[in-house]
């Protein structure tokens, strides 16, 4: 386990509440000299544990261009492991580009000591998330672990984002694109 060093912990508070902020507005703000938050933050970028991404709202309160989001869960059968699935996930060229464009997150998890796959998938309507499903993951699936590969699966509409990545609540302490300035320090979440 890596524990967070003080300075390092004020710096991720900063890039959580504004990932845009610059090394210079961090140590205004955090009191901490320039060249160690340059220095710390790339280590931190080097050991993978800060990443930055882009987020583009495309529910209906977005964009609306994938305006239906759907749950599913997908509970594999005895002696597919993790390893064979994340193995075909990364050699099947759907999964780099095709279905890129309907996952918004997915997981591998267990129940019951067998695997499980839960994804969220966006699409026009309830309707066309259920053909994708069925017409291309399922296929897939199949072709990767054999048919009756699926032992059960369910899914549900989800409507609403509350939180995200912990910190981020869009109803609550989001503005153009960042954590509000009045939104408490002590409040941001850091290990």
């Amino acid at each position: 386990m890596r524990n967070l060093d003080e300075k390092e912990v004020k710096i991720i508070k900063e890039l959580v509440k504004n990932p845009r902020s610059s090394d210079n507005q961090i140590a205004k703000n955090t009191k901490i000299a320039v060249m160690t938050i340059n220095r710390k933050r790339k280590h931190l970028e080097s050991e993978g544990l800060l990443n930055y991404f882009v987020y583009l709202d495309t529910s209906r309160y977005g964009t609306s261009a994938l305006p239906a989001r759907q749950l599913y869960v997908i509970k594999f059968k005895i002696g597919i492991t993790k390893k064979d699935f994340i193995e075909e996930f990364k050699k099947d060229e759907l999964t780099k580009t095709k279905n890129t464009e309907y996952f918004y997150e997915s997981f591998l998890g267990e129940r019951d000591g067998q695997l499980i796959w839960s994804f969220i998938m966006d699409g026009g309507q309830g309707k066309e998330i259920m053909e994708i499903f069925n017409g291309k993951i399922v296929p897939m699936l199949e072709k990767w672990f054999g048919k009756n590969c699926i032992v059960e699966s369910f899914s549900f509409r989800l409507t609403t984002q509350l939180r995200l990545l912990h910190n981020y609540i869009p109803i609550l302490n989001m503005k153009n694109g960042t954590i509000k300035k009045d939104y408490p320090n002590e409040f941001v979440f850091i290990v």
